[in-house]
C-alpha cells in the first residue's frame, strides 16, 4: 500500500492518483460502515483538504482530511501527517437497493476508490448495500459515578484472535455527545475471552446532562455503527438517589444526619467542575508540561541565587538498543535527547542486527551530526536483554539511563534527574510517565507512589525513566536474557538486592511519553504475554534469592502478580489473638464469630469477645453458645464505648506474638486468611502491620488501604468499585505499603503493639485510632502492608454506628483536631508518599486531578 501511495502523487508513474490542481489521495478502504482514505493539496501540505461527500451522485455531506496517515507522510515525505480521513455512512443509506458512494476534492476531481486489487483495481465509486458487519463483541456494562463503563472487541483475522474495536460512540437520546476509546484496562473480559485485556471503555457524561428525569444511553463501536449488548441503558443517578434517601428516611429519621454526610461527600461528584479529571488528562498534560519548564527555569535562578558552588554537571549515558523500529518513531525518540536541557549526556544505541539500510543511514546521520552518539552494532540479533547489556558496559557517564527506541524523553527530563540525584543522594532514580498516541495526544498517566518495595512485587510500577548511578549498575549486573520481556523488572529487584529504600528515590514528575504503537506493550498487554511469564520467573527468582520463597501467579494474565508466601516449617505456628469487641446487635456478631470460626483453616489462633455492656435479651444464650467453643473467651467490660480502650484491655494479659483486630461487623470466607495475613507481616522484617481487603456486600471496595492527608485527615481510595476491577494501576488488586489500614481487620505485632502503648484511648477513643497506630509504627521505621489477597465482607461501623449522628459529631470533631494538631505538620501527613502529588487529595482519589499551577520550583 505504501508503494501504492507513492504512486497516487504522480512520482512514481504518474498514475490516475494525481488529480487535476495538485490534489493527490485515494479511498483506500471501505469496512463495516466506514470509508476511509487520504487527500492532500501537494501545492500547499499544510491545508487540510475538505472533501465533499455524494451518495448516488448528490453532495450529502462534507468530510475533513485531518486524521493522521503516517504512511502517507512517510512515502511522500509530507511535513505532516493529519491527511486522512473516515466517513461513517449513515444508516439511512442501507437498505436492499444499492447506493453509489464517492468523494469529491475542492477541484471537482474525483478520488478514486481502490479496492483490495491496488493501484490496478482504481474506481471512481464503490457500489454499497448492507454494510460489512464484523463479528463484534460488547457490552454496555451501566453507569456509576456519572461515568457509562463497557468493552468491545472485533476479530483480527481467521485464527480468530481479538483485539479492541478502537472506538466507540455514545449517544443520549439519539443525539450524539461523545466518542470513547476502547482501550482501558478490562483483565476480566480479557480472561473470559482470551483475547486482548485492553478493550474496555469509559465515557464521563456531561455535566449538562445530569439530572432531570430518565436518559436513554447508547453505545455503538465504530466503524459500522454496531450497537452494543446492554445498550440502550435507560438511567438517572438522581432518581436513584432520591429513591434511596426517601427509603432511609422512611426507615427512620436518626439515620438522617449520616446521608446528609453522604451527600456531602458526593457533591464533588454531582456538580460540574471546572477542575481536571484522568478524562481529561490530555488538556491537564498540556497545562502541567508548560508549567514544568517554567518550574524547571524558576529552579536554576534558586540555585543561582543561593551562590556557592556551582552544581555538578556529571555526564549521563543514555542506552537505546533497538531493533527494526519505525523508522519515524525512532528519529523522534533520538530528536527527543538532542534536545535535551541538560547537555552533559552520551547516546549509546545498539543497532541489534536490524539488517536495515533505511536506520543505518539514519543513525549514521545522527552520529556525524553529533559526536555524543555513537552506535555499536550487532551482526545478528541477540534480544533485548543482552543488547541493553552491551550498552552498559559502554557507558561512560556516572549515570546510566534507559530509553525504548520509540518513546520520547520530555526536553527537561534529565536536567530534572540529575538534580534530583544531587539533593537526595540517591543511587536509583525513576520518575512518571505517560503515553502518547499517534496523533500527538496524551493519555494514561502513570502517577506512581514513592518508593514501594511489596507493589513492586506486585508488577515493575517503576518503569520508565530509570536512571541509576552507573557503578551500582555494574555492581547490579547486565540484564537477564531468560527475563526478555521482564528484564527491567528483573534489574529493579536486583538493586533492591543491594540498595537501601533511602538510597531509591521516586521523582513525582511526568518526564517520559510511552508511545502507543500496534506493537508495543503500550498498546497491548496480550501481543507480549511471554512478558509476564518472564515477571512471574523473575519476582519468585528475586524472593527465593531473599530468603522469601513463594508462589507467584500472573493475575488475569496480566502484567500483574499475585504472591502467596510460603508458610514457615521451621517452628511450630505462632499464637494469634483475634479481638471481636460488639455491645448487643448479638445476631450480627454471632455471624461474625460462626463465618471465623468454620472458615479459618489456621490452627494456634483464640478469639476474644469483648461484650462491652449489652443488655440484649438473647445476650445470656450467645454467651453460653460462645463458652462451649474451645478457642472463644469472653470478656465483659461495664464501661462507656470506648473502641481504644476495649482493644487494650483484651490484650494486656495475653501472650500471643501477634494480635487481630477485627469488627463484629466483618465476615470471614477465606479459610486462609490468617496464612496470608501472617505470611505478609512474617515477610519482612520491618512489616509492623497487616490490613485486609474489605468489601460492602454488594462485592464493591469499602477498604482498600488509608491515605493520610486526604480530605482533612484521611479518606479510602476506590471507595464503591467493583471488587474485582483493578483501580489505578493495578493499585485495588495488588499488595501494597500504605500509610494506615482500617482498624476493622488489622494484624499486629505483638511487640510493636506494646511499644508504642496500645491504641490511644485518652484522645483517640472512637476514631482514627487505627491510623494513629499506623502513623506511630511508621515513625518508628516499621513498614504498613495493605494485603489486597485477604478478602472479607463488611457492613462498616454497625457497632458503634456512625460518627456522624448529632450526639456524635462533638466527639468525632474533637478526635479530628487531634489527628491535625499531632501529625498535621509531618511530611508524610502533609502529602501521603504513596499518593503522587498530581493526583488531588480533595476531589475522588486517584480520578481527579491537582491543578499544575501553584507547584514549587524543581
Amino acid at each position: 500500500m505504501v508503494a501504492d501511495t507513492a504512486r497516487a502523487t504522480g512520482k512514481a508513474d504518474g498514475g490516475p492518483g494525481r488529480a487535476r490542481g495538485g490534489f493527490g489521495g485515494y479511498f483506500d478502504r471501505y469496512e463495516a460502515a466506514q470509508a476511509s482514505g487520504w487527500a492532500t493539496d501537494l501545492q500547499a501540505a499544510q491545508r487540510i483538504v475538505v472533501l465533499s461527500v455524494l451518495v448516488d451522485g448528490e453532495v450529502v455531506d462534507q468530510v475533513l482530511c485531518d486524521g493522521v496517515r503516517e504512511d502517507v507522510r512517510a512515502a511522500l515525505g509530507l511535513t505532516s501527517a493529519r491527511v486522512g480521513f473516515s466517513y461513517d455512512i449513515p444508516a439511512r443509506y442501507f437498505t436492499a437497493t444499492p447506493h453509489v458512494l464517492s468523494f469529491r476534492l475542492p477541484d471537482g476531481g474525483v478520488l478514486s476508490y481502490m479496492g483490495a486489487g491496488g493501484v490496478g483495481s482504481l474506481a471512481p465509486s464503490l457500489a454499497f448495500t448492507e454494510p460489512q458487519r464484523a463479528d463484534l463483541r460488547g457490552h454496555l456494562d451501566g453507569m456509576a459515578h456519572n461515568i457509562l463503563r463497557g468493552w468491545t472487541l472485533r476479530p483480527l483475522g481467521p485464527d480468530g484472535a481479538t483485539t479492541a474495536a478502537g472506538t466507540v460512540l455514545i449517544t443520549c437520546d439519539d443525539v450524539r455527545i461523545g466518542l470513547a476509546r476502547a482501550d482501558r484496562m478490562r483483565g476480566d473480559v480479557g480472561a473470559a475471552n482470551d483475547s486482548d485485556p485492553c478493550c474496555g471503555f469509559e465515557f464521563v457524561v456531561p455535566p449538562d446532562l445530569r439530572g432531570g428525569g430518565p436518559r436513554r444511553y447508547r453505545a455503538f463501536a465504530l466503524p459500522g455503527m454496531l450497537e452494543l449488548a446492554g445498550s440502550p441503558l435507560l438511567t438517572t443517578t438522581v432518581s436513584d438517589l432520591h429513591e434511596v434517601r426517601l427509603r432511609t428516611l422512611a426507615a427512620g429519621m436518626g439515620r438522617l444526619q449520616s446521608e446528609l454526610a453522604r451527600m456531602r461527600s458526593e457533591l464533588d461528584l454531582l456538580l460540574p467542575s471546572e477542575g481536571y479529571h484522568l478524562e481529561d488528562f490530555d488538556r491537564w498534560a498540556r497545562s502541567y508540561y508548560d508549567t514544568l519548564r517554567a518550574r524547571v527555569v524558576a529552579g536554576r535562578a534558586l540555585a543561582a541565587s543561593a551562590g556557592g558552588e556551582a552544581c555538578a554537571t556529571p555526564l549521563v549515558s543514555v542506552l537505546l538498543p533497538t531493533w527494526r523500529p519505525y523508522v519515524p518513531d525512532f528519529v523522534a525518540a533520538v530528536e527527543s535527547v538532542i534536545a535535551q536541557t541538560y547537555d552533559r549526556w552520551e547516546l549509546v544505541i545498539v543497532d541489534d542486527g536490524s539488517k536495515s539500510d533505511e536506520l543505518t543511514a539514519c543513525i549514521e546521520a545522527f552520529c556525524r551530526q553529533d559526536p555524543r552518539i555513537r552506535c555499536i552494532r550487532r551482526s545478528r540479533n541477540v534480544g533485548i536483554a543482552r543488547a541493553t547489556s552491551l550498552a552498559m558496559q559502554s557507558a561512560r557517564g556516572q549515570w546510566t539511563a534507559f530509553f525504548d527506541h520509540d518513546d520520547l524523553l520530555v526536553d527537561v527530563a534529565l536536567e530534572v534527574m540529575v538534580r534530583a540525584a544531587a539533593t537526595t543522594g540517591a543511587l536509583l532514580l525513576y520518575s512518571d510517565e505517560d503515553k502518547i498516541d499517534r496523533g500527538g495526544t496524551y493519555r494514561e498517566p502513570n502517577f506512581k507512589p514513592d518508593w514501594n518495595y511489596r507493589y513492586l512485587l506486585g508488577c515493575n510500577y517503576v518503569c520508565h525513566l530509570t536512571m541509576v548511578d552507573t557503578a551500582t549498575m555494574l555492581r547490579v549486573g547486565p540484564l537477564r536474557r531468560e527475563y526478555d520481556g521482564a528484564q527491567d523488572h528483573d534489574f529493579v529487584l536486583r538493586c533492591s538486592e543491594i540498595l537501601p529504600p533511602g538510597r531509591i528515590h521516586h521523582v513525582p514528575e511526568l518526564l517520559y511519553h510511552w508511545r502507543i504503537t500496534p506493537n508495543s506493550t503500550a498498546a497491548s498487554v496480550s501481543n507480549k504475554q511471554y512478558a509476564v511469564e518472564a515477571g512471574v520467573r523473575c519476582v519468585a527468582d528475586h524472593l527465593l534469592r531473599t530468603g522469601h520463597p513463594a508462589q507467584v501467579d500472573a493475575i488475569d494474565r496480566l502484567s500483574i502478580y499475585r504472591v502467596e508466601w510460603a508458610p514457615d516449617s521451621t517452628g511450630p505456628l505462632p499464637a494469634i489473638s483475634v479481638i471481636v469487641p460488639f455491645r448487643d446487635q448479638i445476631a450480627i456478631t454471632r455471624a461474625c464469630v460462626l463465618s471465623l470460626l468454620r472458615h479459618t483453616e489456621y490452627e494456634t489462633y483464640e478469639l476474644v469477645l469483648v461484650d462491652n455492656w449489652s443488655t440484649a435479651p438473647e445476650l445470656q444464650e450467645f454467651l453460653a453458645e460462645m463458652r462451649s467453643e474451645p478457642r472463644v473467651r469472653v470478656l465483659r467490660i461495664e464501661e462507656g464505648f470506648n473502641y481504644a480502650r476495649l482493644n487494650n484491655l483484651a490484650v494486656a494479659g495475653s501472650d500471643a506474638r501477634y494480635f487481630v483486630f477485627l469488627n463484629n461487623d466483618v465476615r470471614i470466607s477465606d479459610p486462609r486468611w490468617l496464612h496470608r495475613m501472617l505470611g505478609e507481616i512474617t515477610a519482612g522484617s520491618d512489616v509492623g502491620i497487616v490490613g485486609a481487603k474489605l468489601l460492602y456486600p454488594d462485592r464493591t471496595v469499602q477498604h482498600a488501604g488509608v491515605l493520610v492527608g486526604m480530605h482533612g485527615v484521611a479518606a479510602h481510595p476506590h471507595l464503591g468499585l467493583p471488587g474485582s476491577e483493578y483501580g489505578y494501576v493495578g493499585r485495588a488488586r495488588l499488595s501494597q505499603e500504605l500509610m494506615a489500614v482500617t482498624g476493622a481487620c488489622m494484624m499486629v505485632r505483638a511487640a510493636l503493639f506494646r511499644e508504642i502503648g496500645g491504641f490511644d484511648e485518652v484522645g483517640l477513643p472512637v476514631a482514627y485510632n487505627d491510623v494513629d497506630l499506623c502513623l506511630k509504627a511508621h515513625e518508628r521505621g516499621w513498614r504498613v502492608v495493605w494485603c489486597a489477597e485477604v478478602l472479607a465482607e463488611h457492613l462498616e461501623s454497625l457497632s458503634r454506628g456512625s460518627d456522624l449522628r448529632p450526639e456524635q459529631e462533638a466527639r468525632f470533631f474533637r478526635e479530628r483536631q487531634v489527628m491535625l494538631e499531632r501529625w498535621g505538620d509531618r511530611a508524610f501527613f502533609r502529602q501521603d508518599p504513596f499518593y503522587n502529588p498530581s493526583l488531588s487529595s480533595t476531589g475522588r482519589l486517584f480520578y481527579t486531578l491537582a491543578d499544575p499551577a501553584g507547584r514549587a520550583p524543581i
